[in-house]
């Protein structure tokens, strides 16, 4: 005879032959989930089976190349790690390229104006190695990433021309990396807004006379009023700064906003430093 236990699991209304018919159909569901996983259908994600994944690389590439980098292409990364590959490769980043002939070629261009000038919100500038770049006061106002080609920073360098006030001029959250900029008598980056990221990168002003009125970095920015109902970090300008060289001037970071000097970490070489800082608001 059955105990009181097992007679409770058993719902009193149900026919006795029912639970055995649920238990064979939950048996069978089971089963056929398991052959669908096998042969590659995975119906619990839609991506999967989405004619789009039919697509080769080269063609859903060029299909992300349409769209715009924030917030459409950043969306597509999060999708999985394919899409994640494709919309963060190389071959979608706008290229500098000072010996380009061909000037129709897309996302090709002569120089660092010109790049900017055309580049989206969220876009990656790629510099090419060799030879030099000249600039003069560069503003950037959308979130560009500037990378040098070269495998050192000092193979993608970009020099200001004398008498302007910077190289490149941020009034935007930015980042530039594997660079080396080259100063005299102004600044090698200008920091107005947002939030500079400054990685694997070496800033010099250059030798002159006038050497007190050279500045590796200047920030003009501001720190905002603190509210208390937003984080504090989301409500904040600054700079960003490490692995990064920096020689000549006067200072290496000169503030004439609230902004102020952080978290300083210096590594010795036998012939350079190193620096890690940030530049925020106190």
């Amino acid at each position: 005879m059955a105990s009181v236990a097992e007679q409770q699991e058993l719902p009193p209304e149900l026919p006795i032959g029912v639970p055995r018919m649920v238990e064979k159909h939950e048996q069978s569901t089971k089963n056929k989930w398991r052959r669908l996983c096998k042969h590659g259908g995975r119906a619990a994600n839609s991506s999967d089976v989405s004619p789009i994944n039919s697509l080769d690389d080269g063609c859903l590439m060029h299909v992300f190349g349409f769209l715009s980098p924030i917030p459409d292409r950043y969306n597509t990364a999060l999708v999985c790690h394919r899409w994640r590959f494709l919309a963060c490769h190389p071959r979608l980043w706008l290229r500098v390229d000072r010996s380009i002939k061909d000037v129709s070629e897309a996302g090709v261009f002569p120089n660092i104006e010109a790049a900017v000038s055309a580049a989206r919100a969220g876009d990656t500038i790629l510099i090419a190695a060799g030879g030099v770049h000249i600039t003069s006061n560069i503003q950037i106002r959308k979130p560009l990433c500037l990378i040098g080609a070269g495998e050192l920073p000092e193979e993608t360098t970009i020099v200001c021309s004398r008498g302007s006030d910077s190289a490149l001029e941020f009034l935007s959250t930015c980042k530039v990396a594997n660079l080396t900029v080259k100063a005299e008598l102004g600044c090698c980056l200008l920091h107005r807004s947002g939030r500079l990221i400054i990685d694997r990168c070496v800033l010099q002003c250059e030798t002159n006379p006038l050497d007190y009125l050279s500045c590796a970095i200047i920030s003009t920015a501001n720190g905002p009023t603190k509210l208390a109902s937003l984080p504090s970090k989301a409500l904040r300008d600054g700079v960003s700064v490490s692995s990064t060289r920096i020689e000549g001037g006067m200072k290496a970071v000169l503030t004439s906003g609230t902004l102020v000097l952080q978290r300083v970490r210096v590594i010795y070489g036998r012939t350079s430093l190193l620096f890690w800082f940030d530049v925020e608001h106190q």
